[in-house]
């Protein structure tokens, strides 16, 4: 081989000397992702550049585009491994130009014609007519060749496509530019033309083989900054596999973006995540976005990409599966989970504890199920006594080593203990006070409802141990309201016939004071006396509504008879009745959401209390 064969050959060339070679963009890159902002943006630079405000030509400088990484192929052809988005544009930019002068009856030169189509002499010797830049990658579905070809009829192309729509929409605002600007003008119109293709420059960089351009790719973007790490990841993984498994690995890069796209999720978070997930990090220095990628080329060993990258590529695949699944609620294997629906519920927005649900993904679904328990009440914990969850994020980096050593019952058991049980522990106090001291207008909406319906849920499921009582929706549909046992709006009787007329708002809003309720029922109590709607509370199927009026019985010691003993039923509803439910509901909420420390039951007395919690009788 010779000397001239290995070298990396670089030099500056305008548009006009770039379009004098072919071009294709192999089918393992990423589509075409411009949108009208970058192509205006492009345009207007030279624009600008070259042009005053008058539209008259500026003499001067050349203008700069940047570079384009290629490899030359066994028939001459170069392959872009770095600039795509640039060559396809220039391309329609010429293409453009070509077809408005066509408009204006004017015969493009054979130099425009030639740098976008042109013949060459195959490797039998025959002549082939062949389009500059060809897309190999299988969203393109010849599109580019359409605009060259046939540009009119753009529209018909069936598949719709990404590529084929961010193409064609390209194409149609560099025309819509070029006529805004040139007014027209066959004059203008080839002055632009020869401004751009003899003043716009870049640095093309040609090397010998594929590896060559990968790595020259990957420091030329000066290892990830200023571009996307998915990207970078992508050109490190073509770089430790094997030429024959290109096909394989770019269909299972496409499977891995498909599903990342399609559960609308920022790739940068799930990598951040994944690697949070199952890897050793430095506790004392967060994994930020823009380290993404030098931490991959750091550990390329350690994750699997120098021996097996197809392995790697199926296991983040896998990986942003379940992620999908946990956006919806389900577990990793996409069934339902409770308690991931009731954090959406809780903190919609809240991704930090994916990464314990990405390191705990090999536990069986009993065993997920109770990690997904856990952290409801963690996050419940923190929200509650409005401690800051950005810690979170650290935290669970950290609790994912212990947690993907799990392998059994006991040692997910002693995890829960040792983290979760450990950290809520801390907060117990000020969980009881806060609980204890809980009003509307203190949290959001929202979580309110999600409490009362947390605290409704957890009395059926005791009375009834049934699976149908799991699902916490039942407690939150449009068919249920919060009822304000006191009222909201009240008449002047109920006002007057209250013991604390003067902290009549402030009782009303208070924890003590609401309940769920049916709407139909809610809608025949209305404002009234409470005397007058004991007989809806006790028409309703939630236990924790119907207590009030009455403590439903069913034979002896039943498990309906323990799940309602220490709820309170009251004759009359006064300041201290509000008071002491809420206190009931205080005692309860620790045993919903599994608060450690001394729990007691809702009736049970503080030493000296003067009142007796099992009954009210006013």
């Amino acid at each position: 081989m010779s000397q001239e064969s290995i070298k990396i050959e670089s030099k500056d060339l305008s548009v006009e000397d770039l379009f004098k070679d072919f071009y294709t963009v192999p089918d393992f890159q990423r589509e075409y992702v411009w949108e009208r902002e970058q192509v205006e943006r492009l345009l207007q630079d030279v624009q600008d550049e070259f042009f005053d405000e008058d539209g008259q030509l500026i003499k001067g400088p050349e203008y700069f585009l940047g570079s384009i990484v290629v490899c030359r192929g066994d028939d001459g052809t170069l392959s872009l491994i770095d600039g795509q988005q640039r060559m396809t544009t220039i391309f329609l930019v010429l293409c453009a130009i070509r077809d408005l002068l066509k408009e204006t009856d004017e015969t493009p030169s054979d130099t425009l014609k030639g740098q976008i189509a042109a013949s060459s002499i195959n490797d039998v010797g025959d002549e082939v007519f062949r389009h500059r830049l060809v897309l190999q990658y299988d969203d393109s579905k010849g599109i580019l060749g359409k605009v060259v070809d046939d540009p009119a009829h753009l529209d018909e192309v069936k598949e719709k496509t990404t590529s084929v729509q961010r193409i064609s929409s390209a194409y149609s605002d560099i025309v819509e530019f070029l006529r805004a600007n040139d007014d027209s003008s066959t004059k203008k119109l080839k002055l632009f033309y020869a401004t751009f293709t003899k003043r716009v420059k870049l640095i093309r960089i040609i090397t010998p083989s594929l590896t060559n351009a990968l790595k020259v790719f990957e420091t030329v973007n000066d290892r990830g900054v200023g571009l996307n790490a998915m990207d970078l990841l992508k050109n490190l993984l073509f770089m430790k596999t094997s030429p024959n498994e290109y096909s394989k690995l770019k269909q299972r890069w496409k499977d891995l973006i498909d599903k990342l796209d399609g559960c609308h999720e920022k790739p940068l978070r799930f990598l951040r995540y994944y690697i949070m997930a199952h890897f050793e990090l430095d506790s004392n220095k967060p994994l930020r976005e823009d380290e993404i990628y030098d931490w991959f080329t750091r550990n390329t060993k350690t994750v699997g990409l120098n021996d097996a990258p197809l392995v790697f590529v199926q296991t983040l695949i896998e990986c942003a599966e379940a992620w999908s699944h946990f956006l919806e609620g389900k577990d990793v294997k996409g069934a339902e989970n409770p308690y991931l629906k009731n954090l959406k519920l809780l903190s919609g927005a809240a991704r930090q504890h994916f990464i314990l649900l990405l390191a705990g993904r090999h536990l069986p679904p009993v065993r997920f199920s109770k990690l997904c328990r856990a952290i409801e009440n963690l996050f419940f914990c923190y929200i509650i006594t409005r401690e800051p969850t950005k810690t979170f994020e650290r935290n669970f980096a950290i609790w994912a080593s212990d947690l993907r050593a799990a392998s059994d019952e006991e040692s997910l058991a002693a995890f829960i203990e040792s983290r979760f049980t450990s950290d809520t522990l801390k907060r117990r106090g000020n969980f009881d006070f806060v609980f204890q001291e809980l009003r509307q207008s203190r949290i959001q909406q929202y979580r309110m409802r999600y409490i009362l319906a947390k605290l409704t849920q957890y009395v059926e499921q005791q009375a009834w141990s049934n699976t149908a009582h799991d699902n916490l929706d039942q407690y939150i549909a449009n068919t249920v309201e919060v009822e304000h046992i006191l009222p909201q709006i009240p008449t002047q009787e109920v006002r007057d016939a209250f013991d604390q007329n003067e902290q009549y708002e402030s009782y009303v809003e208070r924890l003590g004071n609401l309940t769920l309720l049916e709407k139909t029922i809610n809608t025949s109590v209305s404002n009234d006396l409470y005397a007058k709607k004991l007989p809806g509370y006790r028409q309703s199927s939630f236990l924790l509504t119907k207590s009030l009026a009455e403590k439903p019985q069913v034979g002896v010691n039943t498990q309906l008879n323990r799940a309602v003993e220490h709820l309170i039923s009251f004759d009359q509803w006064t300041s201290s009745s509000i008071e002491r439910r809420q206190l009931m509901l205080a005692r309860l909420a620790a045993f919903v959401w599994d608060m450690p420390g001394d729990r007691k039951m809702p009736d049970e007395q503080e030493p000296n209390h003067p009142e007796a919690m099992d009954s009210d009788a006013g």
